[in-house]
């Protein structure tokens, strides 16, 4: 990163704490940048890559749908997918892995607000981890802000639309006692904690790839102060 660009994107940055921080004249005056242009511009590339991840996601099918995210049959029952439809449990197997999907497309909307919440509440311990990470930088600022109150927000939304398929049960039934063996850990003890932990990958994955599109060509967001302020901190 060249000196110009990487104090262009101080400013920007720790601007964007706003946490009144004093920024010298030639950090901002480089490209014209106010202060106030600098933090609505990182806020609003934080809000507009958040928001535009959630629209596809929450969207039918936006998991389903979506290669990069599609949540796959945990691999516990993957492992025994192939014997399973063998024995005819095709159909069931599918009904599962469309429920789960469906029910990832439900919860995520919910996520919406507090990703919003998150970005009105960035300090300036924030804004160093952004200024110091790579290009999904912004991503990790929002998974370490939200990922456990958003699980516990999707959970009964994903416990709900799960409940429909009776394989889900059976997989819980089976996953709990493959546990108690010590065969299986962690998300994959329940279908539901499965499905959830997935869903908040998936969401962070998006908001990743929403976060580059925004650094890489700020123009095709149609919006001035981002084409300004990110258009600056191009080479």
């Amino acid at each position: 990163m060249n000196r110009r660009r990487f104090s262009s994107l101080s400013a920007v940055l720790l601007a964007g704490s706003g946490v009144g921080l004093s920024l010298t004249a030639n950090a901002l005056s480089i490209n014209d940048l106010t202060n106030a242009q600098a933090s609505q511009g990182l806020k609003l590339a934080l809000e507009k890559g958040a928001v535009a991840a959630v629209q596809l996601l929450g969207q039918p099918n936006g998991f389903l749908g979506n290669d990069k995210v599609r949540i796959p049959l945990p691999g516990f029952l993957e492992d025994t997918a192939r014997l399973l439809r063998s024995f005819g449990q095709g159909a069931r197997l599918d009904e599962l892995i469309v429920a789960m999907n469906h029910a990832a497309e439900t919860a995520v909307p919910l996520a919406r607000d507090m990703l919003v919440g998150a970005v009105k509440t960035m300090n300036v311990q924030d804004a160093k981890k952004i200024l110091s990470g790579g290009e999904t930088s912004v991503t990790q600022f929002f998974a370490e802000k939200t990922r456990q109150p958003l699980g516990r927000k999707f959970l009964p939304v994903v416990t709900q639309v799960t409940s429909r398929v009776n394989l889900a049960d059976k997989y819980n039934q089976i996953a709990g006692k493959a546990a108690g063996m010590g065969l299986l850990k962690g998300d994959q003890v329940s279908i539901e904690q499965y499905v959830t932990a997935k869903t908040l990958e998936g969401l962070y994955f998006m908001i990743g790839e929403e976060e580059k599109k925004i650094r890489q060509d700020p123009v095709a967001t149609g919006s001035a102060v981002l084409q300004k302020v990110f258009g600056a901190l191009r080479p």
